[in-house]
């Protein structure tokens, strides 16, 4: 009975026994798993402060850890040596003693909202001191590291980047440009760029204020100044400025009245000239100055009523204000130096004090930029007023030798009795005007992708040589000029395989090649897509076969490849005289062409001569032997 009584709580008591053994066991289970975790965790944190470290002491930037109090806690070598300090050095000090003074206070701000929480992240500009004293312009980027519970800032990681040189070319460009600007406006002189694929004309900021209009309120309708001219003035300005756009006159020039904004009219003298024309002469684009001369022609109207004793000394004057903003020296009728403005001292390196009563040629020595021959300035021959003399190929030679391009008006000096009192000569410093000219005139007259010239300037190139065959009977065909055209075999497997990009590189390749097989003063051109051309300037029709050969080896050697893919490809070549009984030029082309038709339908890779418009075969033959060949 007793036992029977106690069997229940035997069991209630096993129940309870194997619930704690089971929890134990869980404890024991999750205690295992959260030593592991934490572990794990540790060996992340490890290799994370590893891979940091790592990244500081490689890293090519500057990179710094800070405290909130400016600090230095740590940096790497990149920083140090920007600065010039060793790495112990520099975290010795803080971020403040580091800085340039008068931009102590940037970055303030930023740190009073890391603090505050409102900013994680910053980015500004500012000058450090290194270790020299010199400043150091430097890109400052980083963030804050936070409490991960409680957001508390703990301390900044910053990258710091050498910014130097980029803010020492911007200020020399912005004080280049105030250069520029400062010398349009002190000489009272605006510039204006009519360029047509634009669509319109633009004008300085000088040039607006000049009418009393804004910067760039102006700009647009190339015809809108037209409207602006005084009525009395406007068909006389219309003329000269048709004149010049027909190519009937080498520049544009007039004196003429506008209006300014406010009513008024103010006189202009209008330079221009048109710096590129279209192949069928339409102009392109034009540039030239406007200058507010109304104070020169209320001085003109002044001293048109003076005494006839002064009209030697008014004439000199009207020159010399019309020269106003340019170089001007003035002669003598024995050609001494009477004048020099300063603009002529600094061109040509002569004090006005040291050069007055010198003779011209001991200030002034211009020679002709093609021949090299000294341009003279002279006075007119008597009893004859020669009109003003204008040169834009003159070159300035000084005196310690060196030159600047020049252009030099000469103007001489008639009094009312005829005659000759001095001469006035007007220079502007023309370097990069003649700089842009001649880049103008060799892009226009070669292909962009290769150099080579393009099909424009090679066609004259041939019209002269047939000319100048007929005019001294040459056949062309035992010596003379040879004209080869070339054409690539296989050249379109490469841009459909490669692209256009891999085309593009091969074709330089291939112009390199053929231009490397011949002689200086033969001529190379590329006609389009992957034909090319060649004037060679002397030698017999075999000679030509052989620099073809020449030209087709060294092609099909070409070791060219793309994305890791060789490319092979070759030339077929088709031979015409140049010569006086040969026909137009275009008659020329077409034999060179049909007989690379005949190259290409023979097996490609050879050789067709053309004599006389008929077309024969010339396989390609193994080298021969130096010997056999000479």
């Amino acid at each position: 009975m007793l036992l029977s009584q106690l069997d229940p709580g035997t069991e209630a008591l096993k129940f309870c026994l194997r619930i704690s053994v089971a929890v134990t066991a869980s404890a024991l289970c999750l205690a295992a798993l959260f030593n592991g975790r934490i572990s794990k965790d540790r060996r992340q944190i490890a290799e994370s402060e590893q891979r940091f470290r790592r990244a500081m002491e490689d890293s090519a930037i500057g990179i710094a850890v800070v405290g909130l109090d400016g600090r230095i806690l740590q940096t790497n070598p990149a920083f140090a040596a920007m600065l010039g300090y060793s790495r112990e050095e520099i975290e010795a000090l803080t971020f403040f003693q580091i800085t340039h003074p008068d931009d102590i206070q940037i970055g303030r701000e930023t740190m009073a909202g890391l603090k505050a929480g409102t900013v994680n992240s910053f980015h500004f500009e500012k000058r450090y001191l290194r270790k020299d004293g010199t400043p150091v312009w430097a890109h400052l980027a980083g963030s804050v590291i936070r409490d991960e519970r409680s957001g508390r800032p703990l301390y900044l990681v910053s990258q710091i980047e050498d910014i130097d040189a980029r803010k020492q070319a911007e200020a020399r460009i912005a004080e280049a440009e105030t250069r520029w600007n400062f010398a349009l406006a002190g000489a009272g002189q605006g510039v204006w760029d009519l360029d047509m694929r634009k669509g319109g004309t633009t004008y300085s900021e000088t040039w607006g204020k000049m009418l009393g209009f804004e910067d760039g309120e102006l700009d647009g309708d190339p015809n809108r100044w037209l409207t602006m001219i005084h009525p009395d003035d406007r068909e006389t300005v219309a003329e000269a400025d048709r004149a010049h756009l027909d190519g009937n006159t080498p520049y544009f020039e007039a004196e003429f009245r506008m209006r300014h904004r406010d009513g008024h009219w103010i006189w202009i003298l209008d330079r221009g000239k048109a710096i590129e024309r279209d192949e069928e002469g339409r102009l392109v684009r034009a540039i030239g100055s406007l200058t507010d001369i109304t104070r020169r022609k209320e001085a003109e109207a002044r001293l048109t009523v003076s005494a006839a004793m002064l009209a030697d000394e008014k004439e000199r004057l009207r020159v010399t204000l019309q020269s106003i903003g340019d170089a001007v020296i003035c002669t003598d009728a024995a050609n001494r130096v009477t004048f020099m403005n300063p603009v002529a001292e600094k061109l040509t390196g002569v004090a006005g004090g040291e050069a007055l009563g010198k003779m011209l040629g001991h200030v002034y020595w211009a020679v002709d930029e093609e021949t090299g021959h000294r341009i003279g300035v002279t006075r007119p021959a008597i009893g004859g007023q020669a009109p003003a003399d204008q040169n834009s190929r003159a070159v300035l030679i000084r005196r310690d030798d060196t030159r600047c391009s020049i252009r030099q008006v000469v103007s001489p000096i008639i009094n009312e009795r005829n005659e000759f009192c001095g001469l006035v000569i007007v220079f502007q410093d023309f370097t990069d005007a003649r700089a842009l000219q001649r880049q103008l005139a060799h892009a226009a007259a070669h292909d962009a992708l290769t150099g080579l010239a393009n099909r424009s300037s090679f066609i004259r190139a041939m019209e002269d040589l047939v000319d100048q065959a007929r005019k001294e009977g040459t056949s062309g065909k035992g010596s003379g000029h040879q004209f080869m055209f070339i054409d690539l075999d296989h050249f379109k497997l490469v841009n459909d395989t490669g692209g256009h990009a891999a085309g593009d590189a091969l074709l330089k390749r291939v112009a390199e090649a053929i231009r490397g097989v011949l002689g200086p003063e033969d001529m190379v051109a590329r006609l389009g897509g992957d034909e090319f051309a060649v004037i060679l300037k002397s030698g017999s029709a075999a000679g030509a076969k052989i620099a073809a050969r020449s030209i087709i080896d060294a092609i099909r050697g070409l070791d060219f490849a793309w994305d890791g893919r060789p490319h092979v490809i070759g030339a077929s070549i088709g031979l015409a005289a140049i010569g006086a009984s040969c026909g137009e030029v275009d008659e020329i082309i077409a034999r060179a062409d049909a007989a690379c038709y005949a190259a290409k339908a023979a097996g490609r890779g050879c050789v067709s001569v053309a004599p006389d418009g008929d077309v024969m075969d010339d396989r390609m033959e193994p080298p021969e032997p130096l010997a056999a060949a000479s």
